[in-house]
């Protein structure tokens, strides 16, 4: 049965929704979502569901509890309204580093959100840059775990000089091979030694970056405490210039203020979390936008044709 295609938007990233659309060729399902005076939270579909493909885009970014609520409660009225098919687009998926207990007696909080989207009537997860892929194992539905590479890729093979791609830890390690790998490049690793959550010390760099352009590659910048300390690091092993490259742009607390004052001469991040005037705050900040690579997704998904050609 031929199900029609419909996108709805949570609040927390309008202008990527609507950019995804544009792709497409559809417009934004009307939808009511909105706060009560009391702080509960209101849903309303304003169009006709039943027996559709819908998508719901909405990044779990800053209010995190608030935007993960919203889109448990998209997914509830759509599951009520009888959609056909409900996908959640969650461009950034908060709680991701909370994936396993460090300590005792702690939550494995990324499961526990799995757990919510999945009661809360969800059918299939699209996602971009997981912090860690072994996430996709906490859901018993498909995931699609695309990749910003082929955005980030793109860009940097403008640049005719020797470059090295740098991990900011071990466990990025991989993400790095990726990028030096299509770009031709060397690949060097920061030996890092964290204290205290939220506050990284880098110490020693592990392969050649002198004379280089040396490229700091991440899945998301939080407080940038850890990325801005590599920059530094590197320029002080004799990379000629250093630049930074996330997906998520979380950007907490004094991550501005460091970004600006790091060695960096370029910070490119995408739009899976709306920046709002935080990169107009940080001029080497440059926005690379997801909203293609999400729009093949949901393409691909609604024809049911393959959705592996994304991942390069």
């Amino acid at each position: 049965m031929h199900r029609d295609l419909q996108i709805i938007s949570g609040s927390s990233n309008t202008d990527l929704a609507q950019a995804i659309c544009d792709h497409i060729g559809c417009q934004l399902t009307p939808a009511i979502v909105e706060t009560f005076s009391d702080g509960e939270i209101r849903i309303e579909i304003g169009a006709n569901v039943r027996g559709d493909d819908v998508f719901v885009v909405q990044s779990t970014c800053a209010p995190v509890n608030y935007h993960l609520m919203q889109l448990c409660l998209i997914l509830d009225s759509l599951k009520r309204a009888s959609a056909g098919r409900v996908t959640a687009v969650v461009p950034y998926y908060g709680y991701a580093r909370q994936d396993r207990k460090v300590v005792p007696r702690a939550p494995i909080s990324a499961k526990l959100v799995a757990d919510f989207l999945t009661v809360a009537g969800m059918h299939r997860l699209v996602t971009v840059d997981l912090h860690a892929g072994q996430i996709q194992g906490f859901f018993d539905l498909p995931v699609d775990n695309l990749y910003a590479a082929p955005v980030f890729l793109d860009y940097l093979r403008q640049y005719d000089s020797e470059m090295v791609i740098v991990s900011p830890d071990a466990g990025g390690t991989e993400r790095a091979r990726s990028y030096a790998k299509r770009l031709g490049a060397g690949l060097a690793i920061i030996d890092k030694r964290r204290d205290e959550p939220n506050k990284a010390k880098a110490m020693n760099v592990i392969g050649d970056v002198k004379d280089k352009l040396a490229i700091v590659l991440d899945d998301m910048i939080d407080t940038a405490g850890t990325i801005v300390a590599a920059g530094q690091v590197l320029l002080e092993n004799g990379a000629k210039d250093v630049m930074a490259c996330a997906t998520h742009a979380v950007l907490s607390g004094p991550a501005i203020q460091r970004l600006n004052e790091s060695a960096f001469s370029q910070i490119l991040v995408t739009n899976t979390i709306p920046l709002g005037n935080k990169s107009e705050a940080c001029p080497k900040i440059k926005v690379m936008s997801v909203a293609g690579l999400l729009a093949k997704a949901i393409h691909n998904i609604h024809t049911e044709s393959s959705v592996s050609v994304l991942f390069v």
